[in-house]
């Protein structure tokens, strides 16, 4: 049996899917000859670890236990009966976290997974690389944090997997380094990679104001909060910036043109979150309206996406063929399309469910899985 032990950061809705299906996962790992040993959790405050990190895990139960707090807003500091575990606090807990890395990097081999939404963890990620550890993300911030911190983490290139930052659970990274390895170049991808603005892109398409169609998108829970969160275009634009570098551009987040649905006189420091539904809103729906008809006149369709090409990368919507893959989106699915020596007229195209906890943190597993060859 190979046992890969992994710590996990970050246990809010992606973390605690990981979490179960992990364990729902159990039979059939062990009928592939694999283990995933769950030595630690951590939140944002706390990290619960196992006292015997070289024999044995946290136990299933008690995940279970830690997912269900979790799911009822608590933190880990309020866990019950910890067994035979320990809980670490600020400062001790990276401390403790940076002590397994150097206790299992170089030996038994140690996967970090960060499933947080934070930029703070780029420091613990790029010192556990060095003593030897793999790293999983569905975290899209270390990597698009400055140029530097995206080299030291892809020094070690095969001890680094991070499908999920992209397109939640598709293929999109495996399939852009394979092209990559292959020696095909790349020369355009485009792509729609927020559910939330392929949503309402296809919605106004149809007719409807903009403001209805993200009212509506709210109430489905297809937005954070504060919509103007996905209307803003930063998250599509950290996506981007991924793909980019992955193609070798040595760019950061101020080299991207970015497109926001809303002006800044509607912002956050200048409207809330209610103000801005009621008020704001509506104030943009003639100027999309006529985005629309205008696009439609020409036989196409408007989308919100990334394009990248030569040294370019730009976010916001662009008029596209109605009859290409991207004009037939609808929903809240992500496409990608990507253009190269082998794929000139027809590109290969990516598509599929690009958002939700469940689907992200299925991609998540698969990237611990996908490392295995790398233990002993």
């Amino acid at each position: 049996m190979k046992t890969i032990p992994l710590i996990l950061m970050g246990c809010g809705g992606v973390g605690c899917h990981l979490l179960q299906h992990i364990v729902s996962c159990r039979s059939l790992h062990s009928s592939q000859g694999l283990c995933l040993n769950v030595l630690g959790v951590s939140d944002s405050k706390s990290l619960v670890v196992t006292e015997d990190s070289s024999n044995k895990g946290l136990d299933d139960k008690f995940l279970m236990e830690l997912c269900r707090v979790k799911r009822d807003g608590g933190s880990l500091s309020k866990l019950g009966d910890l067994g035979d575990c320990r809980l670490f606090s600020h400062p001790e807990l990276q401390e403790r976290i940076l002590e397994l890395a150097s206790q299992l990097g170089g030996k038994t081999g140690l996967v970090f997974v960060d499933c947080s939404a934070s930029s703070n963890t780029v420091a613990v990620l790029k010192q556990v690389v060095d003593l030897g550890c793999c790293i999983v993300m569905a975290n899209k911030k270390p990597l698009t944090s400055t140029m530097e911190d995206f080299e030291k983490l892809y020094a070690y290139p095969r001890r680094i997997r991070h499908e999920s930052t992209v397109g939640a659970g598709l293929p999109v990274i495996a399939s852009l380094n394979r092209i990559i390895s292959s020696g095909d170049p790349v020369h355009r991808i485009i792509g729609s990679l927020s559910g939330t603005l392929g949503y309402v892109m296809s919605e106004v398409e149809d007719g409807k104001p903009l403001s209805q169609v993200v009212r509506a998108a709210k109430s489905l829970g297809y937005t954070e909060p504060d919509p103007r969160e996905d209307l803003g275009g930063m998250d599509v634009a950290r996506k981007a910036l991924i793909l980019a570098r992955i193609l070798g551009q040595r760019i950061n987040m101020d080299t991207i043109q970015i497109e926001s649905l809303y002006p800044k006189e509607m912002g956050p420091d200048v409207m809330s979150v209610e103000d801005f539904m009621n008020s704001g809103l509506p104030l943009l729906d003639k100027d999309i309206q006529e985005r629309v008809e205008k696009a439609a006149s020409n036989g196409n369709v408007l989308r919100y996406v990334c394009v990248i090409e030569g040294s370019s990368c730009e976010v916001g919507i662009q008029e596209l063929p109605k009859n290409s893959p991207l004009g037939r989106l609808r929903g809240s699915d992500n496409v990608l399309e990507i253009y190269t020596r082998c794929y000139t007229s027809q590109p290969l195209v990516i598509q599929g469910a690009g958002a939700g906890n469940d689907t992200t943190a299925a991609g998540v597993l698969a990237d611990i899985v996908d490392i295995q060859d790398l233990f002993p």
